[in-house]
């Protein structure tokens, strides 16, 4: 007879704090598909906010009370909330023995998101930011063409991701909650993608600006990095193109991938083209849902009490790139 225990079949209870338009339209609709994860409460400092929200959702308990939330019989919560929100609420969750999937960026600056890593491996919960192109079928594919030297040795890894973010009251306008604007918000999955493939980065330069909209925060930013292991990364990113053509492209000496239509889209079939020396042109395309496969991945992580494929130090270091490349951008104008 088999011995098969019941925690082995129960879901683990997420909360959802910061109910903004991606958790409404794309965290809440994705978890759904997650067989093993149920949304159980759900918090927003808007109390009316919180209530439609749950009533939209069928979620049994909802607050604007972050204490509260945190006690209502949950496991893991995801993070969704402005940038400034992420480090007290990370530190509080992290208290409270729950499993945490971060938004990016996970801190507004490298020393909070340091205690954050460091409060979570003290209280023995799993810290995960949420850098969703790694979850992608045809990154991963890339990423196996990579790593099998199918490529040989990679000379260069350019990315960009350009979106028209019109100024109004959206919280990335306001430098105080959001850390920064477009490198912030765009250009650290952009890094991130870099560093998934290339592996860390020693050095990064480049240059900020505000070329169309003259808010707080740039509109544009474009740098250059140098990987560890040799060759270079690029990546380009901007609030103010109405017409961009966003690409992922990995040079090597053997090859060359190109990733069409994939960054800055939700679910729309995206194209992977290779490139291998002695062999034809091959394409390949593929729509997935890669927000849902990061939570399928996170959770099965969380539920099975293991490390997530990408963490806390993932998101650290990120950050850590991101000031550094903040430095030299402004000490240019000064």
């Amino acid at each position: 007879m088999l011995n098969l225990r019941r925690e082995n079949f129960a879901k683990l209870k997420w909360g959802a704090s910061g109910l903004g338009r991606f958790t409404e339209t794309a965290f809440i609709p994705s978890l759904f598909l997650v067989r093993k994860a149920k949304l159980t409460s759900v918090f927003s400092h808007d109390y009316n906010r919180a209530k439609f929200i749950a009533d939209k959702f069928s979620v049994s308990h909802y607050s604007n009370d972050f204490d509260e939330f945190l006690n209502s019989g949950i496991d893991a919560v995801y993070i969704g909330s402005a940038n400034a929100h992420h480090y007290e609420q990370v530190i509080k969750a992290a208290k409270a023995g729950k499993h945490i999937l971060c938004e990016k960026p996970m801190a507004i600056n490298s020393a909070q998101a340091e205690e954050m890593v460091k409060v979570c491996e003290e209280n023995h919960v799993h810290f995960a930011v949420c850098y969703v192109y790694r979850f992608h079928p045809l990154i991963q594919k890339t990423k196996e063409l990579i790593d099998s030297q199918l490529l040989g040795k990679i000379l260069a890894i350019n990315t960009s991701f350009n979106i028209n973010l019109v100024p109004g009251d959206n919280f990335r306008f306001n430098k105080e909650l959001s850390g920064g604007g477009a490198l912030r918000d765009l250009g650290t999955h952009m890094i991130d993608v870099l560093r998934f493939f290339g592996g860390e980065i020693t050095s990064i330069d480049g240059v900020m600006d505000n070329i169309v909209y003259k808010t707080e925060v740039e509109d544009f930013a474009s740098g250059i990095v140098q990987f560890e292991k040799g060759g270079y990364g690029t990546f380009q990113v901007s609030y103010s193109s109405q017409k961009g053509v966003n690409r992922i492209e990995v040079v090597g000496h053997k090859g060359v991938v190109n990733i069409d239509n994939l960054v800055g889209q939700r679910y729309q079939s995206a194209k992977l083209t290779i490139l291998l020396e002695g062999e034809a042109r091959k394409a390949f395309r593929k729509r997935a849902n890669k927000l849902f496969r990061l939570l399928s991945s996170i959770n099965k992580s969380f539920r099975r009490n293991e490390t997530p494929s990408v963490t806390g130090q993932d998101g650290l270091a990120n950050i850590r790139l991101m000031e550094d490349f903040e430095r030299k951008c402004h000490s240019k104008k000064n």
